[in-house]
């Protein structure tokens, strides 16, 4: 069952992204389909892909899908907005820089996480199959990594 927590949370992502894409539904007056074999991905020199769904996410709030490389563990690394993500391929882990080790919590399909905006951490795709999420960031993509 799902816990009460999990659950606003959810709505609460949702929600946003529902007002956001309301108003583009809104403003275009069409409904945006984009079956997954049509999504755009770009390659990072780091092997991790975004494939743009809305906004520019080097110049604004965006939504994308997101995919890790089976193993891949980022650096340390700290945003300038708030991420939003719900797992819908493997299983993921974030961990604040610091945090103890037991305290990391691994993310399978379904799973919705936050990361706060200024938090250092580090994630993870810890599933041997890559690892897809939905992300939204209510602010510009920006990937600040800590201690260099």
């Amino acid at each position: 069952m799902l816990s009460l927590k999990f659950m606003t949370g959810l709505i609460f992502t949702v929600s946003l992204c529902a007002l956001d894409i309301g108003t583009y539904a809104v403003a275009t007056d069409q409904i945006v389909n984009m079956p997954s074999k049509q999504l755009h991905w770009e390659i990072t020199n780091e092997g991790v892909s975004f494939a743009p769904l809305q906004g520019d996410r080097f110049n604004e709030a965006y939504m994308a899908m997101v995919r890790l490389p089976a193993g891949l563990i980022s650096p340390a690394h700290v945003k300038e907005a708030n991420m939003y993500g719900m797992v819908i391929k493997g299983t993921i882990a974030n961990i604040a820089v610091g945090a103890n080790p037991s305290t990391e919590v691994e993310l399978p399909i379904g799973s919705y996480y936050k990361i706060p905006a200024g938090l250092a951490h580090i994630s993870k795709c810890v599933s041997d199959v890559d690892c897809v999420t939905f992300l939204y960031q209510d602010g510009k993509f920006d990937f600040l990594p800590i201690g260099q």
